[in-house]
């Protein structure tokens, strides 16, 4: 069926709105929309909407899809052709759907979807912002997608409570922020939930790791070592984890910890766990805290923090240091030294009283490897440091790099060129890597003057 919705294909429909909103031959306008207002009234007074929910969705769709089909016919039958499908489609997607936004929701192609306001829609590609043509009727129309999003999940979004976080069947990250918070309008949020599993294979392909760092990582994984992995927001981190987790040995009892669950590994022996948000009496929270607490209690082999934000980073440190080795999560920082300033904090907020030198030094035996990721200007997202902690010096957590992204300029397109190279310095674990028998090339830890 043809859709209401083809995003363009070049990043000029940003930095050129008005291109964006110039309505192209054949697809839907915003002309139509009072039209699929009336038809969507006209179905919701005429079908039954218990009878509707109760079906599996692929089954409601076909039948809110028919009841349009025949409305549309019955109130303007002089429409016809592809106008009729997008129509119709634009109804089922409001009566069924996430109204104009579902479209892109369905397109696999992009990673995330912002609802700044009725006519400022903006998605994700390939790292890049684009801003659509697509529109909403109004604020209202904007809060009717709200609530559908959150009221399954027996959430609540108000003035008393203009923030929520929910997350979709898909798996998919929703953020809204209503007034008075945002003044404006109602915003929403969408981190598309990818469908495909992302390998190392992949991410290599993507030039977001040459193969040969991958080749090195993945011993590191096997070999138990304790990995973090940093970035900003929306520079991968939790695809990178899950490609990395491939490593993970299948004889393994795996136990994960999210808020919100996006890890799809494919050991046998998974256990995951989700945080809970308080309900709207303030009473049954349950935090990363309270999961890693009782996952020490579970016997896990390793154990996966999909993002440590919060207190739990001293549970995490302390299960690192007394026989939990091989543990594996991401944080969001700026740099492997930020990184380990943030941890710093983190665990300050479990409010332990500890001396700042008792929790460095938690923070230097404990963790191995940092691998900080970053977007760069031209949407690609990479790996630009490989950090080794390698202990304390006076009250600093010591560390170095081991490979480290060049870029080297730019080329016509406004592609980064650059590569990453190793420093010339063998970690210090290497021994570990000679017991377990895994041998490397002689040039893989040599700066490329040393080769």
């Amino acid at each position: 069926m043809a859709t209401n919705w083809q995003p363009p294909k070049t990043p000029s429909s940003y930095a050129r709105p008005e291109m964006a909103q110039q309505p192209v031959p054949g697809r839907f306008t915003p002309d139509m929309e009072p039209l699929i207002f009336r038809l969507h009234q006209i179905l919701i007074n005429e079908m039954d909407a218990d009878q509707i929910s109760a079906m599996p969705a692929e089954e409601r769709r076909k039948l809110v899809e028919q009841a349009a089909t025949a409305v549309l016919r019955r109130e303007a039958p002089n429409i016809t052709g592809i106008t009729r499908d997008q129509i119709v489609s634009r109804v089922v997607d409001e009566v069924v759907g996430l109204g104009p936004i579902d479209a892109m929701m369905r397109d696999k192609s992009i990673s995330e979807v912002m609802v700044n306001a009725a006519d400022e829609v903006f998605f994700e590609r390939d790292g890049v912002l684009y801003m659509s043509d697509i529109r909403f009727r109004d604020a209202a129309h904007i809060m009717r997608i709200v609530e559908r999003i959150i009221a399954p999940l027996g959430r609540r979004v108000d003035e008393a409570s203009p923030m929520v976080d929910a997350r979709l069947p898909d798996g998919s990250r929703v953020n809204v922020v209503i007034p008075p918070v945002a003044p404006k309008s109602p915003s929403i949020t969408i981190r598309k939930f990818r469908q495909d599993k992302m390998t190392m294979e992949h991410l290599a392909m993507a030039s977001t790791i040459p193969p040969e760092v991958v080749d090195f990582l993945a011993p590191c994984v096997s070999l138990r070592l304790n990995i973090l992995i940093s970035g900003g927001t929306g520079t991968g981190k939790t695809t990178f984890l899950n490609a990395l987790s491939a490593f993970l040995p299948v004889t393994e009892r795996i136990v994960t910890i999210e808020d919100p669950v996006e890890l799809r590994l494919q050991q046998p022996h998974v256990l995951s766990l989700e945080a809970r948000p308080p309900n709207i009496e303030d009473k049954g929270q349950i935090s990363q805290r309270d999961l890693l607490r009782n996952t020490l209690r579970m016997r896990p082999d390793r154990i996966i923090i999909g993002e440590v934000r919060g207190p739990e980073a001293f549970d995490m440190l302390n299960a690192m240091n007394t026989g939990h080795e091989g543990s594996l999560s991401t944080i969001h920082a700026n740099s492997p030294r930020d990184a380990l300033a943030r941890i710093e904090n983190m665990v300050m907020m479990a409010n332990l009283d500890l001396p700042e030198r008792a929790i460095r030094e938690q923070v230097a035996s404990a963790l191995n490897l940092i691998i900080q990721l970053s977007r760069f200007r031209d949407g690609v997202r990479r790996v630009t440091h490989i950090t080794e902690i390698t202990g304390m010096e006076g009250l600093i957590v010591s560390m170095q790099d081991l490979f480290r992204f060049e870029q080297t300029g730019v080329d016509d397109d406004g592609g980064i060129l650059g590569q990453m190279k190793p420093t010339g310095i063998r970690p210090y674990f290497a021994e570990r890597f000679e017991l377990a028998g895994v041998k490397f090339p002689e040039t893989i830890f040599l700066a490329a003057g040393s080769r």
